[in-house]
Formats: C-alpha cells, structure tokens, sequence
C-alpha cells in the first residue's frame, strides 16, 4: 500500500480518506477472496468458520466483516469468484486459438482438467445450502450464466439458427453441463481414471455437440 499524501487540513484528509476508502476495500476483497474460495472448496460452507476464513487470510476477523456483512456474504462471493475465474480461464484458452470451434476447443480442454483445480467443490457445498435464499439464488444465477454461455459456443458450433435450433442448444447446454458434473463427481469418487473420465467427458460432449438433442438421435 503506498504511503499516504501529506495532510493539508483536517476537512481535506477526511475527503480523501472517504474517497478512497471504496477503492482499498475492493483491492482488499479481490485480495483476500482467491484465498476464501479455497477454504470453501476444502471445508465446505458449515465448516468454514470466519475464524479459520480470518486465520488463513492473515488478519482478525473484524477485516473480515468490514469486507463482507456476514459469513453467507462471503460464500456468495466466492461462488461468484470462482465462476469468474472459470471464464478466465476459457477465454485464455480461446485466446490462443487452434483447430475447430470454440465449443470443440473448450471440451477438449475441460477433458483433459476438469476438476483440476477443485473449485467445483464449492459448488457441491453451496448445493447443500439451498433451504437458504440468498444462497439458491447466487447458485441460480451462477448456473444461469454458465448455461448462457455454453449455449452461445453451442450455437456457433452448430452453425444453426432460428427458433427450434435454440431451444435445441438449450438442451445441449444443459446437457454438457450435467455430463462435466457427473464426471467431475466421479473424479471425487474415484470411479473413474483420468483416461476414462477423460474419454467419457470428450466423446459423449462430442456426441452432444454433433447430435440432435430434439429427436434423441445421440
């Protein structure tokens, strides 16, 4: 943090103080919530407790709450952080290019690192936390954008448009969706080793994406 101006007068340096209190409590959260999001990930929602979140952050759990109003507050934003972090990294990816579509390139990338980071455990914790509004709320509109935004590459992907066509990248979306979170389960649960998962995630994304999900041709 950089050393502060020198004080002109009181009514000034209490300005300054106001103005940029926003901007340091933002760098503060954005610092602090890589590290939140992974205490989540490993603990789960109820066991994180704000003393071991404060703990593993380096400060008293009094920072915590001028942060974020509550524990509930923090998760949220750490299921929105990861999130972020996601697309990111799928737009790094993109970035570089290669062969295919954009949807081809990401399924060949989630086969190969699905579940490598272990973010997708907040996810299955928040799941657990769904009686609690806030929380079923943040996990829908996360699960809301993920879907837009699998649809719009299935879309490109398929090269279709019109109404039928989107409804049926709706479908695809979803279903993509729902085929990384089995294989990401049976990553947990060891049911799988990475070749097969691998080849589970690739060749049945590579059916959805090539397919038809309105006739249940696969």
């Amino acid at each position: 943090m950089s050393r502060p101006l020198p004080v002109l007068s009181s009514s000034l340096s209490h300005t300054r103080t106001r103005m940029a209190r926003p901007n340091q409590l933002h760098e503060k959260r954005s610092e602090l919530l890589p590290i939140v999001a992974k205490a989540f990930a490993e603990l789960g929602y109820r066991r994180a407790t704000t003393a071991e979140l404060a703990e593993r952050c380096g400060v008293q759990q009094n920072i915590l709450y001028r942060l974020w109003p509550d524990k509930r507050a923090m998760f949220i934003a750490a299921l929105g952080y990861v999130f972020d972090l996601a697309v990111e990294i799928w737009s790094r990816v993109l970035a570089k290019g290669g062969p295919g579509t954009t949807a081809a390139r990401l399924l060949a990338y989630e086969s190969e690192n699905i579940g490598k980071f272990g973010n997708h455990r907040i996810i299955f914790a928040g799941l657990n936390e769904t009686d609690d509004p806030e929380i079923r709320a943040a996990l829908a509109g996360m699960y809301s954008r993920y879907h837009r935004f699998v649809r719009d590459h299935v879309v490109d992907h398929r090269g279709k448009r019109g109404k039928a066509a989107a409804e049926e990248a709706d479908l695809i979306a979803w279903a993509i969706i729902g085929l990384g979170t089995v294989t990401t389960i049976s990553k947990e649960l060891g049911l799988q080793d990475p070749s097969a998962r691998r080849m589970t995630m690739h060749s049945m994304g590579s059916l959805l994406l090539d397919g038809s999900a309105g006739t249940g041709r696969t």
